[in-house]
């Protein structure tokens, strides 16, 4: 049975960091390219950031670019999303998403799994 299943959200006020986990498994996770989307009250899903199987080549958003680093650990099953200098207009429900080719699409029904997601709530 396939698992994503994301860890780390919680309450932070402006300019915080954190650190978001997602432990992966039931597929081979070190073939898969993983993403990170966000859903912010009343808004559709946004792609955040992607990271390729071997975790050398990664792409962010450009409003979280040069503050989110995506990283991934194969040994763990376990993909990572550092964000630093957090902003509250980036409180959202934050989903790992995995895919077998690079995405940078917002949607998760556009992948081939994805978790439940983990909650992140920035206040100013």
């Amino acid at each position: 049975q396939v698992q994503l299943v994301e860890s780390g959200g919680g309450l932070v006020q402006y300019v915080a960091s954190l650190r978001l986990s997602c432990t992966a498994s039931g597929f081979t996770f070190s073939i898969y390219y993983m993403s990170w989307l966000g859903q912010g009250p009343g808004k559709g899903s946004e792609w955040v950031s992607t990271i390729d199987t071997g975790g050398v080549i990664t792409g962010y958003a450009e409003s979280v670019r040069g503050r989110f680093t995506i990283s991934r650990d194969n040994a763990k099953n376990t993909l990572y999303l550092q964000m630093n200098s957090l902003k509250p207009e980036e409180t959202a429900r934050y989903y790992c998403v995995a895919n077998t080719y690079y995405r940078s699409y917002g949607r998760r029904a556009g992948y081939d799994y994805w978790g439940e997601g983990t909650q992140v709530t920035v206040s100013s």
